[in-house]
């Protein structure tokens, strides 16, 4: 599962940037950008309608942050998440509805891919070094820890009431992290505080998550770069138009560790307890959710590239899958049919 090893997600592992017309940012009524979750967000609006102003949709981004942190930060002591960690309780724990929805839509995910995305697996995150609370350098923490915690964890442990909205753990030690799909939450909650406004016309990004609707300054849909999966570089590997859908991005080459010439990557897998080993580098996929995209990219990334693209095309996701060549700083990438058509022409004006 990812998790940066930063407080939520700090330059998720591969970024996606928007890029509006003429490679340059685009002129528009609002524009606002800042820090949130130990990572920034960006918001533009080309045009807002009759009554709504820019206090309203400060309000709204400022609503939803404050929402996130509140209830879903593994970060911050006091959060409704860390109480339902720290509790041994087995019985029935009401929760809010807002930590209540990201962990069913993880749960979805985790019932489609047999547990590759699993909110339970932070404690092993932990031991390899990455994620809230985490101190390990070690090239392998001991196996008898690893053995204990996976004992603990498990997507088919935490059981889930909607109404009233309840979590309960089949086993004391169970923990949530929620670094692999709260980004994707926020900007989805973002965007429908600003559809409630009446805005149709958007982007929105949290930490490389990206949700657009609508036109930019210029009358055309909104277009955005996958980045090319190399550290150090801010370069666009492919571009695809979004209008009312999310994408979001899982990759190891920006936080990841070496120990003795290995790569120890912050995506774990659930099914194995170690990080992922496979040589591909990033995924992206298209979601009408950003929270759903979010959690496939990550469960793709922790399948590989055939197991990830078998899964990918059997469910008919929008997916790129970016792997690295055999020539150093080289790259071959595979996509589903539905990531294709989203695709822009190469050499098309950005």
């Amino acid at each position: 599962m990812r998790n940066s090893g930063r407080r939520w997600g700090v330059a998720l592992a591969a970024a996606l940037f928007a890029l509006p017309a003429g490679c340059t940012r685009a002129p528009g009524p609002v524009q606002l950008d800042g820090p949130t979750m130990g990572t920034t967000y960006t918001v533009s609006i080309p045009r807002l309608p009759d009554g709504t102003d820019r206090a309203a949709v400060e309000a709204a981004i400022a609503d939803v942050l404050r929402e996130a942190d509140e209830h879903l930060s593994g970060w911050n002591d006091r959060s409704e998440l860390v109480r339902f960690n720290t509790s041994s309780s087995t019985d029935w724990q009401t929760v809010s509805p807002v930590l209540f929805e990201p962990v069913a839509q993880a749960q979805a995910v985790s019932r489609a891919t047999n547990g590759t995305f699993d909110v339970t697996v932070g404690p092993l995150v932990r031991a390899w070094g990455f994620g809230a609370g985490s101190s390990a350098e070690a090239a392998s923490p001991p196996a008898e820890l690893l053995a204990q915690l996976s004992a603990n964890m498990g997507y088919e442990k935490l059981e889930l009431r909607p109404s009233p909205p309840a979590l309960r753990k089949s086993t004391p030690g169970l923990e949530i992290d929620l670094d692999g799909i709260a980004p994707g939450w926020a900007v989805d909650r973002i965007a429908a505080r600003f559809e409630a406004l009446g805005v149709r016309d958007y982007l929105v990004e949290l930490g490389g998550e990206v949700r657009a609707r609508g036109a930019n300054a210029d009358g055309r849909r909104w277009r955005v770069a996958v980045e090319t999966p190399q550290a150090g570089a801010r370069q666009a590997y492919a571009v695809i138009e979004l209008d009312g859908v999310g994408v979001s991005t899982s990759g190891d080459y920006r936080d990841y560790r070496e120990v003795d010439g290995r790569r120890i990557s912050h995506t774990v897998d659930p099914r194995s307890g170690a990080p992922v080993e496979h040589g591909l580098a990033s995924v992206t996929v298209v979601c009408e959710s950003v929270a759903e995209a979010d959690a496939w990219a990550t469960a793709l990334m922790v399948l590989g590239p055939q197991e990830g693209m078998a899964v990918a095309r059997r469910e008919r996701r929008a997916a790129l899958f970016i792997r690295r060549g055999v020539e150093p700083g080289s790259f071959v990438a595979d996509e589903t049919l539905e990531f294709a058509r989203l695709r822009v022409t190469p050499g098309a004006r950005l």
